[in-house]
């Protein structure tokens, strides 16, 4: 297969977006990755990620692509799991302790640490409005983190999330309060469980 039709099926699997990684995954050296780029007239949008101009970026993707260990959490993972109405105009994302995300946060985004171990607990995925699929913690754990962090976050936000959460079909109660046992925040959402289920 040549290496051209190799590239633009990157490029066009990925809705506009070409990606050193992915195309070094594939075999493809950086000269033709970069040939490629300065022929199209691409332009770099982040790190070895390059679009044309005419393209609609998905900013939930492009953090995701910028860094693979970042897992969209907090208010973004509401709204992705579709638990919240309010669009949310800073992302969260949640990132193992001991990484440096001082470029997320120059980009505006809210970024959250957590111990290595408990960093996966809970990864999901989820479609962004975009219909990207990106890492995302499940519904059980985004309620717990919301509830750690219930000074920093509007009231309403948690009590409009518990009450979609206790309607809702695929709820796991049984996971939910796993997780709570080992956020250590069991004692806080026993009593609106109370009230809501």
């Amino acid at each position: 297969m040549d290496v051209d039709y190799k590239i633009q099926q990157i490029y066009k699997n990925n809705g506009g977006l070409l990606i050193l990684r992915e195309a070094s995954k594939q075999g493809i050296s950086k000269y033709d990755f970069y040939s490629f780029v300065e022929e199209n007239g691409l332009e770099r949008i982040g790190r070895g990620v390059y679009s044309s101009a005419d393209v609609w970026l998905d900013a939930m993707l492009l953090i995701h692509l910028r860094s693979e260990q970042a897992i969209f959490s907090h208010e973004t993972a509401l709204f992705l799991h579709d638990m919240t109405d309010r669009e949310t105009f800073i992302y969260s994302v949640t990132v193992k302790t001991g990484y440096n995300p001082h470029r997320l946060k120059e980009d505006g985004i809210k970024v959250y640490t957590i111990k290595e171990e408990l960093h996966e607990l809970g990864l999901s995925e989820a479609i962004t409005p975009f219909g990207h699929l990106v890492p995302v913690y499940d519904k059980e754990r985004t309620l717990c983190d919301i509830l750690r962090n219930r000074k920093n976050v509007d009231k309403q936000i948690l009590q409009d999330a518990l009450k979609s959460y206790s309607k809702r079909q695929d709820k796991d109660l049984r996971r939910l309060m796993g997780y709570a046992e080992t956020f250590r925040v069991k004692s806080i959402l026993k009593p609106y469980l109370e009230v809501l289920l």
